[in-house]
């Protein structure tokens, strides 16, 4: 029995020594702790450190992909931002073909009407979109929105006025798209 004892005694000390370096060891960190204060700040700053470098790459994602957006919302733009301004020159598209179909079977008056009924809606469907023509007949030349194809003396007319519109020019918005070729007086 003493040898039961003694094992079982040795097993208490033994526990009693591994609670003693427990505690030994915890209190050498606080110890240690207590000495270099600046080792808790350290670790704060490297966890705030961590966290603002995840809010970073959140951020900077962010950004990609509001970038990524952005560039696929103008493609789009780009790609169909006609879309109802073709719908509408359908119309006019179908006017032109009834026009052709019907062209052996009508008389030139008929077909002159048709025309000119096309060329109206047309007119109207571009103005609907900020098209607009620029008819520069009897006003002085406009270099900012006019073309001089040539220039022909005419008596009665100040120089520098518009005499003939060889071809309408149009505007966007009140953006030049095309100018008004014109004649011009000398």
């Amino acid at each position: 029995m003493s040898e039961a004892n003694s094992s079982a005694g040795e097993h208490e000390r033994g526990e009693q020594t591994a609670d003693e370096n427990v505690d030994i060891s915890t209190s050498a960190r606080e110890a240690e702790a207590a000495e270099n204060p600046g080792d808790e700040a350290l670790a704060a700053a490297e966890a705030r450190a961590n966290e603002n470098w995840d809010k970073y790459l959140r951020a900077a994602a962010e950004l990609d992909n509001v970038r990524k957006r952005a560039a696929r919302d103008v493609e789009n733009a780009r790609k169909y931002g006609i879309e109802r301004f073709v719908s509408e020159l359908l119309a006019v598209s179908d006017s032109m073909e009834a026009a052709l179909a019907s062209g052996e079977a009508t008389d030139a008056a008929a077909l002159l009407e048709g025309n000119r009924a096309t060329l109206k809606l047309l007119g109207s469907v571009l103005a609907k979109f900020g098209v607009e023509e620029v008819d520069p007949a009897g006003e002085p030349f406009d270099p900012e929105r006019h073309q001089a194809i040539s220039m022909q003396e005419s008596p009665g007319t100040e120089s520098g006025v518009v005499l003939n519109v060889i071809q309408k020019g149009f505007t966007l918005n009140d953006r030049l798209v095309r100018p008004a070729m014109v004649i011009v007086s000398s």
